[in-house]
């Protein structure tokens, strides 16, 4: 099979990198490569910074009212094309076409939210602050916008910036992630059919040497990543001593309290789709179940069990397939690696997703749903975020106990509690130390007119994607 490598959009022109350094893109449901990333020099990744920026006063001046209308038609293509992008979604990343059909609407939701954005750029008036003087205060552009996009959601995430960037006037450069860029292009060429104008969005490709070049470029005047801590951390600092705006969301390791009065079936299906949706590879993932007081003895088997019977198969071919690969071969043996620690570190493997297998696709990237008992909060599985299909399951003494273990983790993104009582579950919504709290909830990820909103190492900025 011949393998295609991906064009830049810039200055609304598709053309072809330079580059001579490539990055592999795989169907992690059969394990082969199915197109190259080109890996952009600061070159090429300057001249889209300065496409965008001789886009930018035209389109900063441009009437609100016609910015939204580039919203309506783009909402319009994404609509039309929605099958077509769920698909390449599962064909790159590897979610079920279900899962992928939920982020595609998810992103749509913010291109919704940005065509009624006029009303909300209006700015504020007061008369007679004194003798004969009003004081107006206005909102306006900043210049080029910069989007470093993750791999877990290859349209959503991007389509979290990009409308209200767009629509509030600022011109715009997009790094999709180089294991996935081929939904970012499609995507593109939607806007591209919708009508943006030359230069005001921009693609480019690439690693360090690309993102790097976003972070430092004068032009550069807002920087949005969502990605890993240690990484999220390296974008804020670097951005921000050349005076950027950044909104850098980093990694999670989610916790979901259980009490024993929690409802046993619809705690079991939302710990399951919190734990496995996506094959663990989100940041809203929930991958540590702390039982409080009794709640092991009468959860932890039907969660064992529910484990072991989701189906896991080749998302690209099989509706039937429950959960799908994971991204990457390094990323697979990543998660053996990290099983490994666990079971050195003293920790029960109650179920072992190493022992799935899917017949039809032997060379796939898959990982079933593994479950550890008996962990405790100093093991490594505990402390790192993962990013795959292992659940962790601690037990506390009660409540109190169960959010100090939540708030000691260090990250903030989410946080769950199941439970039938009122009291229990306004007590957590007010101490626990996280941005999104679910009550009976296992994935509490706001609306397109909220902001995502992490804490403590799950972000760095004061700003948040979305609304």
């Amino acid at each position: 099979m011949a393998i295609t490598t991906c064009k830049l959009f810039v200055d609304g022109e598709w053309i072809s990198s330079s580059a001579t350094e490539t990055s592999p893109v795989y169907n992690p449901s059969e394990g082969v490569q199915i197109a190259s990333t080109p890996m952009c020099g600061s070159d090429e990744v300057g001249r889209a910074i300065e496409a965008a920026h001789a886009a930018f006063p035209e389109w900063g001046n441009t009437p609100p009212i016609d910015r939204a209308r580039l919203m309506f038609r783009f909402k319009e293509l994404l609509e039309r094309n929605f099958e077509e992008l769920s698909t390449l979604v599962t064909h790159e990343h590897g979610k079920t076409l279900e899962e992928s059909r939920g982020s595609v609407r998810r992103g749509i939701e913010v291109v919704e939210f940005a065509c009624g954005a006029p009303s909300l750029l209006m700015g504020d008036s007061l008369e007679n602050i004194a003798t004969d003087i009003d004081c107006d205060s206005i909102r306006q552009p900043l210049g080029v916008s910069v989007a470093i996009a993750p791999f877990n959601f290859p349209i959503m995430v991007p389509l979290w910036t990009l409308p209200i960037a767009l629509v509030c006037g600022n011109t715009f450069v997009l790094k999709p992630s180089e294991k996935v860029p081929l939904s970012a292009i499609r995507m593109s060429e939607l806007l591209e059919e919708a009508g943006v104008p030359k230069g005001v969005f921009n693609l480019v490709h690439g690693g360090k040497e690309a993102v790097d070049t976003l972070l430092t470029h004068d032009f550069v005047k807002t920087v949005s990543f969502v990605g890993s801590t240690p990484i999220a951390r390296y974008i804020y600092e670097t951005a921000t001593r050349q005076g950027k705006r950044v909104q850098s969301a980093g990694g999670a390791k989610n916790y979901m309290v259980v009490l024993p009065d929690a409802d046993l079936d619809s705690t079991i299906d939302a710990v399951m789709g919190s734990a496995y949706g996506c094959a663990g590879e989100r940041c809203m993932a929930g991958s540590v179940l702390v039982c409080a007081e009794e709640a092991g003895s009468k959860f932890l088997d039907p969660l064992s069990d529910a484990a072991r019977s989701l189906k896991v198969g080749a998302t690209d071919r099989d509706p039937n397939a429950q959960m799908g690969p994971v991204v990457t071969q390094q990323h697979l043996e990543q998660l053996h690696q990290s099983i490994e620690s666990g079971l050195s570190e003293g920790a029960d493997l109650i179920v072992d997703g190493r022992q799935v297998s899917v017949s039809t696709t032997p060379d796939g990237f898959y990982l079933g749903p593994t479950v550890f008992d008996k962990v405790e909060p100093a093991m490594s599985i505990a402390r790192d975020e993962l990013f795959g299909p292992v659940l962790s399951v601690m037990h506390t003494d009660d409540l109190d106990s169960a959010i100090q273990r939540l708030d000691e983790s260090g990250f903030g993104n989410a946080a769950v509690l199941f439970t039938s009582s009122g009291g229990a579950a306004r007590k957590f919504r007010h101490e626990a130390s996280a941005g999104m709290v679910g009550i009976n909830v296992g994935v509490p990820a706001p609306m397109a007119f909220f902001p995502f909103s992490g804490w403590n190492n799950s972000f760095f900025g004061d700003l948040h994607v979305q609304g």
